[in-house]
């Protein structure tokens, strides 16, 4: 009995770490997913410079970034994707002055099929809100806006690929403060490795139709997933160049480093 029985315990002790670490490694590739059903808390910090029109202003952003997945039945997801952005800038937009504070809300909500398209397409689509949640009004518009959101993305083996969109309109706010007419665009390309780590390109490209100009970095990172005790964590970074900005916006190489946490079901 004892000879039976020892072959098959260590076939399953000896199973569990590979079964582990691809299990992991489908995290990875999940995290690349903006409409996974993975509850996820990217933090994400950025640096840039070239403020101003002297380009000696510099920004330093925290974003919080929470995803939640709530399921509405067998066939649908409903996504939630927020942007809350911490600021701390200096000499912008004039010398001398520095701000420090919370900036305006994105909120996106995305209906998603929970399962892919007939030939691997992933998708969701739905509303997209701009709230006025800035503790000082050079930090932020001073405006509600909405309009709609929508992604779409296909998984092949180790590659991600797809593009994100929207489009904000402000409907409500300070009649002071310019009207938000803003299309954003952010095209994407990842591959997870065995070892878990993410390799990623992608654009964050705004277009402010109301000055009819372009905002408009190339990001490139690196992201290893992790544990930290029990606590599923990815962290990385990389650098982003500005490919185009308006006339007092940032200039040159910027700097980012990501944190996430992962609750996995």
């Amino acid at each position: 009995m004892r000879m039976r029985t020892t072959p098959l315990l260590l076939t399953v002790i000896f199973a569990l770490p590979g079964a582990y670490a691809q299990d992991e490694a489908e995290l990875a590739k999940q995290l690349a997913n903006p409409v996974a059903a993975l509850i996820s808390v990217p933090l994400q910090l950025n640096y840039d410079d070239g403020y101003g029109v002297d380009d000696g202003g510099s920004r330093t952003t925290i974003i919080a970034q929470p995803v939640i997945p709530v399921s509405l039945n067998d066939d649908w997801n409903l996504i939630s994707r927020t942007i809350m952005p911490l600021v701390d800038q200096d000499d912008f937009p004039s010398p001398g002055t520095s701000e420090f504070g919370l900036g305006d809300t994105v909120q996106s909500f995305f209906f998603s099929p929970k399962a892919p398209t007939s030939s691997g397409w992933i998708w969701g689509a739905g509303p997209v809100l701009l709230l006025p949640t800035a503790t000082d009004d050079v930090l932020g518009g001073e405006k509600w806006g909405i309009g709609p959101s929508m992604v779409v993305l296909k998984q092949q083996g180790s590659w991600t690929y797809g593009a994100l969109a929207n489009h904000i309109e402000s409907f409500a706010g300070s009649d002071n403060r310019a009207d938000v007419s803003a299309t954003f665009l952010q095209p994407f390309v990842s591959y997870v490795t065995a070892s878990k780590t993410t390799f990623a390109v992608n654009t964050e490209a705004t277009y402010d139709w109301e000055n009819d100009g372009w905002s408009a970095p190339i990001n490139l990172q690196a992201n290893q997933l992790l544990r930290i005790g029990s606590q599923l964590v990815q962290i990385g970074g990389g650098l982003r160049y500005w490919l185009q900005t308006p006339d007092a916006g940032p200039e040159g190489w910027g700097i980012r480093v990501n944190f996430t946490l992962l609750f996995p079901k």
